[in-house]
């Protein structure tokens, strides 16, 4: 992974800021300026910063599919700048009047359901350059609009990057549907996430806080309006929704006993119970899970009745492991929902653009990157985070200072760069019916 050191030799350190650089951030940008000028002074040029997954990297390999690069960009997002960063306010206020323009010039037309990609002629290919130019990802005219060429290439994946899809530059299905959300349901997201903004515009200030965004499916950490780190989340289904909250965290569970939440308890642990009891098996001792009465007591597990109301009464644990879905580390705050953030042991997810497969709980890519972080006060070292996790040991640890944490649902906001983000909205929460949910 290359360092933090790499955006110094692209020289435009603020436009780098943007992402892993040199994994996925100044290497487009530097053959974008050779191509057209001063972009570190025009801020037109803001979605140039978006590229290919390393500096080495040659344009002609992304265009096709690259499970690869998917699954490392997916799983590694570029750092931005924070979702929730006080300057965030004007800019998406810039971007409102951007899109009222949009709207009264009349929006964009739907594009066909047909994948298109570099190489590809045809009106088609003319619809998405259209499209892309309206919404300012393309720009200029050019003869040659109707052949998916270079330019357009790159528009794609600009539109991608800031739309929250992997910048392959092939317009698939995901990004189509992602492009035909119309001109005026994406200004009503913007002036929802303006809203929500604003929420937080007095709270903030130049604090050490951590914000999950539940519709980017995200997870940064946050110091003076900086993200240190950002990670990939899973977040939960449809049909049970990560909440909204506010709270702090105080301590870290490494190894932890997993105690099952109502939730799973109801939908998942008693429905595979009843379903296991008829063949004659046990959900309990496939999976390594304890029973506890009222009283505290371990029960048999083949005293356990699945198929009565005594399953409802009883309390869940499961031991640590490499079965223990919270993976080594449990990351815990105050709430009335009864969630949690914490790793896993199964993390093909995280290389996935959807990831709301969760029972409403948090889990997080590169987790002990934030824990070093959130004890860096605490006398933790990485080396001892490090051994935790290779020797399985048990260890509980109180934050000194705890850390304000934020579940936010922010689908539509812009940055102190220009550029305009949209995320799909995963809840439905946005008033535009599920026209921005089905990508």
């Amino acid at each position: 992974m290359a360092s933090d050191s790499s955006a110094a030799r692209c020289q435009l350190e603020p436009r780098c800021r943007a992402g892993r650089v040199g994994r996925i951030g100044c290497f487009f940008l530097l053959a974008a300026v050779v191509q057209t000028g001063s972009a570190a002074a025009d801020d037109s040029n803001w979605w140039l910063r978006f590229g290919p997954p390393n500096e080495s990297s040659n344009l002609s390999s992304q265009r096709s599919y690259d499970r690869a690069f998917i699954r490392e960009w997916e799983a590694n997002p570029p750092r931005g700048y924070p979702t929730l960063s006080p300057s965030n306010i004007d800019a998406t206020r810039q971007a409102i009047q951007r899109y009222e323009k949009i709207v009264a010039d009349g929006g964009w037309e739907p594009l066909a359901n047909a994948e298109l990609r570099a190489g590809m002629s045809g009106r088609n290919v003319g619809a998405l350059a259209r499209r892309l130019r309206i919404s300012g990802h393309m720009r200029g005219e050019r003869d040659d609009q109707d052949h998916f060429g270079y330019e357009l290439e790159k528009a794609v994946k600009r539109f991608q990057a800031t739309n929250g899809l992997t910048p392959t530059g092939v317009v698939d299905k995901r990004t189509i549907a992602a492009l035909n959300v119309p001109a005026a349901a994406r200004l009503k997201q913007l002036k929802r996430g303006l809203e929500r903004l604003r929420e937080y515009a007095g709270v903030l200030g130049k604090k050490r806080y951590v914000v999950v965004n539940i519709p980017a499916a995200q997870v940064e950490a946050v110091e003076a309006d900086h993200v240190v780190s950002r990670h990939t989340g899973v977040v939960g289904k449809r049909d049970r929704q990560t909440p909204l909250l506010r709270s702090s965290i105080h301590e870290l569970n490494f190894n932890p006993v997993w105690r099952l939440p109502p939730t799973v308890i109801q939908k998942d642990l008693i429905p595979k119970g009843r379903s296991m009891e008829k063949t004659g098996k046990s959900v309990l001792v496939k999976y390594g899970i304890d029973a506890y009465d009222g009283r505290g007591r371990k029960l048999d597990p083949a005293k356990v009745k699945w198929n009565s109301s005594m399953p409802n009464q009883l309390s869940y644990s499961q031991q640590p492991g490499k079965e223990n879905p919270l993976g080594f580390l449990k990351i815990n705050f105050h709430n009335a929902h009864s969630v949690y953030m914490h790793d896993t042991p199964s993390d093909g997810l995280f290389g996935r653009n959807f990831r709301a497969a969760s029972s409403g709980c948090i889990r997080v890519q590169n987790i002990e990157k934030l824990a070093s972080w959130l004890l860096q006060d605490d006398g933790v070292s990485n080396a001892q985070i490090d051994s935790l996790k290779t020797s399985g040991e048990r260890m509980d640890v109180r934050v000194k200072k705890p850390v304000p944490l934020y579940f936010v649902y922010v689908t539509a906001w812009a940055t102190q760069d220009g550029a305009i983000q949209f995320r799909r909205d995963l809840y439905q929460r946005d008033g535009i019916g599920d026209t921005a949910s089905a990508y």
